[in-house]
């Protein structure tokens, strides 16, 4: 089907894709972005349960969101509620069906658990928080600045290190009793993995979804043995939504939670779709907060 975009999200993934951490599969050159809100102008023949006129949103698949139209497979394309705009759902879609397997699938965090959240004032870590925090969990947040901090306490954090001051395992230490966390979700990369692992609690697990610093050091798979019997893990929402029940089931959870205002809707900025440029050197500077998004 083709759609008109509405609006189209802007994720750190992108990014990976510009500079070629995350290799495209479409050939060079290829196009960047993987999530979009739009309005279907075109359907294609054996196209069933969507018609024209209908206001779809997307996240993953084919590279090509940067685009004032586009084709969006049907097995990806999701309805959006009525009362969900545009906007809203740009900028949460690929960071909230994130959230929701980090949170509900990835790993199971108990009411009374203790989690490490770094990155609790970005795009995902706002919406991880805030789902983490209505389970009964308790959040440790690291953010790199103030005025983040004050934004991770908003979003449902026990606790907020500013690691980039003061490191945060011996904080992670003394706010657990020693006891270490029971899961450390990762997203910074190279400037947190080896201090991540020594937080966690004997049997923990290091949730590493993505390097927003650089990628991670080697790991020696021996020494996880000798700090406690850890579990790693490397996740992709591609392995979590690629069945199409699984990515419905997910978005319906996700576009639930912020209709009952169990997430609430995220700070937002937005960007002219030619300043895309300005948008990527934002967020890879970490200048940003909440989601980002391009309006064409």
């Amino acid at each position: 089907m083709q759609i008109a975009h509405t609006a189209i999200g802007v994720n750190f993934i992108d990014i990976y894709h510009r500079k070629g951490v995350f290799a495209p599969k479409q050939p060079l050159p290829s196009p960047l972005g993987m999530e979009g809100v739009g309005t279907i102008r075109a359907i294609g023949p054996d196209v069933t349960g969507f018609r024209t006129g209908d206001r779809i949103a997307y996240a993953g698949g084919p590279l090509g969101g940067y685009a004032t139209h586009r084709n969006v497979p049907t097995a990806r394309a999701l309805k959006v509620p009525s009362d969900l705009n545009s906007e809203t759902v740009a900028a949460m879609l690929f960071k909230g069906l994130t959230a929701e397997y980090l949170v509900h699938r990835c790993v199971t965090v108990g009411p009374g658990e203790t989690v490490l959240l770094h990155a609790a004032a970005g795009g995902v870590g706002s919406i991880a928080c805030q789902w983490l925090k209505a389970n009964g969990v308790k959040v440790i947040g690291t953010v790199s600045t103030q005025e983040k901090a004050e934004i991770a306490y908003a979003n449902g954090c026990d606790e907020v290190i500013l690691y980039t001051q003061d490191g945060f395992q011996m904080q992670v230490a003394e706010i657990t009793r020693d006891k270490g966390v029971s899961v450390v979700f990762d997203s910074v990369g190279a400037d947190t993995f080896t201090e991540s692992l020594r937080c966690l609690r004997p049997r923990g697990t290091l949730v590493s979804f993505g390097e927003s610093s650089g990628p991670v050091p080697p790991l020696n798979v021996a020494s996880i043995g000798g700090l406690g019997s850890l579990f790693v893990t490397r996740p992709s929402i591609a392995h979590y939504t690629a069945d199409r029940r699984e990515l419905e089931s997910a978005a319906q959870r996700l576009f639930a939670a912020i209709g009952d205002g169990k997430l609430h809707r995220p700070r937002v900025t937005s960007y002219a779709f030619e300043d895309a440029a300005s948008a990527h050197a934002d967020l890879e500077a970490r200048a940003t907060t909440g989601s980002v998004i391009l309006v064409p």
